[in-house]
């Protein structure tokens, strides 16, 4: 049988304020994550932590991760746009407040989106977003760790699949 796919974490990071997280539960996974951004990372010198710096572009990030992204990966992002692409692949999405996207909540996450955006550009609301607390931060963390195992198993799946095994 051949080696077990592992997923991989994007991280869409320019101001991703879990990136320390991920990388925490990533190491203890044993899991590559991928950071993308438009400027510079911080480098590291763990093998695991792959930085790609895109060209400026207002979805340059959001365009690289959609490419290489697959079934049994998971994309970390605020981006509700990107987490629509990225469900769309069958990719395991999460914001990083810990709330998942799937296909049954991206489609009321973009209408959110551009609602506030509408009420936003009327004058009627602030631009402002919440802030972002502890308890986002533990809700991310836990949400991640269940995301780690089940691309996990959905990547040992998609091997027995092509194996011809049930």
């Amino acid at each position: 049988m051949p080696d077990t796919p592992s997923p991989i974490i994007y991280v869409d990071a320019d101001a991703c304020p879990v990136k320390a997280e991920v990388l925490k539960i990533a190491g203890r996974a044993g899991i590559v994550v991928t950071l993308v951004a438009n400027s510079g990372l911080r480098p590291s010198r763990d093998p695991m932590v792959r930085h790609v710096i895109v060209p400026q572009g207002a979805d340059a990030a959001d365009d690289w991760i959609v490419e290489h992204v697959t079934a049994h990966d998971i994309v970390v992002t605020a981006d509700i746009p990107l987490a629509h692409r990225a469900v769309g692949k069958g990719a395991f999405v999460l914001g990083p407040t810990g709330k998942p996207f799937t296909e049954a909540s991206i489609g009321m996450a973009l209408a959110m989106r551009d609602l506030k955006q509408q009420l936003r550009e009327s004058g009627e609301i602030a631009g402002y977003n919440a802030s972002f607390t502890a308890r986002d931060r533990g809700a991310f963390t836990s949400a991640l760790a269940q995301a780690v195992q089940r691309a996990k198993a959905r990547a040992v799946e998609s091997i027995s699949r092509s194996d011809g095994c049930t």
